[in-house]
């Protein structure tokens, strides 16, 4: 089985490892849009724009059997229009983890940590009301938090990961928050921090293990049910990914050879291979 995953930069990649954890034998490569990054300060016609045109260069390359988009911006933007484009493909998208969330609170008040154009999105509006209708959610789109761990989480100290996640933590407790969603996936590689920071009377949640294990099924139950049909087409996808070391992160452009250093100290962090960029 292969995998492709999509996001605007380095968030989607905790998702990824977690689907390896869970599926050792499924070879995944990635891509981050880093020409378009940040998505979340984009508008939803631009998300739209340049999710499909990464998408193509990702199908064209690649052919994978299944692609996750590892960036709730672009799910909840993007999503529907990417599987009218490429219904050919399966695709499986990453929304806040409302529904996990309301499951575990106790007080019923939740905080949302997510992009500005998640928090705007009326998706988000329609989890809420089918998942948390007894609860209130309190929603926080933080940029800047996108921004640290997208450019400065490889060279961060714990004490200046602390630092960065404090105003958010703050908010949400001025709130009462007893639960905080991780509504983006770049604030994944920071899961640990802000349990720590919040303490044991506050859950911090995300949506990895159930992205992963929604990806894993929905791509068993294509195999099993196009099996004949489909053979000689997969294995032909299997081939096509042969030749890219699993696991890899490749990018859509750098701006200069330090961020291009960064992205390797990046991947060199989290023991997965450096691709390059995508041609």
């Amino acid at each position: 089985m292969n995998f492709a995953f999509l996001d605007s930069g380095t968030g989607g990649i905790p998702y990824m490892l977690r689907l390896k954890r869970l599926a050792p034998d499924a070879t995944c490569a990635y891509l981050a849009d880093t020409v378009h990054f940040p998505y979340g300060e984009k508008t939803v016609s631009e998300i739209i724009e340049y999710a499909t045109a990464a998408v193509s260069r990702i199908i064209d390359t690649w052919r994978p059997e299944t692609i996750v988009v590892a960036c709730n911006t672009i799910s909840v933007s993007a999503l529907a229009s990417l599987r009218e484009r490429f219904p050919f493909v399966p695709f499986i998208g990453t929304v806040p983890a409302i529904k996990l969330a309301a499951s575990v609170t106790k007080n019923k008040k939740i905080g949302l940590l997510a992009t500005n154009a998640t928090v705007r999105d009326a998706y988000i509006q329609e989890l809420e009301k089918g998942f948390a209708s007894g609860c209130t959610i309190y929603s926080r789109g933080d940029a800047d938090l996108v921004s640290f761990i997208e450019r400065k989480l490889v060279t961060a100290d714990e004490n200046e990961k602390m630092r960065a996640v404090m105003p958010a933590l703050d908010y949400f407790a001025e709130k009462d928050c007893d639960t905080i969603v991780l509504g983006c996936t770049h604030f994944t590689h920071l899961a640990d921090i802000m349990q720590k920071a919040a303490g044991k009377n506050v859950n911090v949640v995300d949506s990895r293990d159930g992205v992963a294990r929604r990806a894993i099924e929905v791509h068993d139950n294509l195999i099993n049910s196009k099996k004949e049909k489909s053979e000689n087409i997969l294995t032909a996808a299997a081939d096509f990914l042969s030749d890219v070391p699993d696991g890899s992160f490749f990018v859509t452009g750098v701006s200069d050879d330090k961020a291009k250093a960064y992205y390797e100290a990046f991947c060199k962090m989290l023991a997965i291979p450096f691709g390059g960029t995508l041609a």
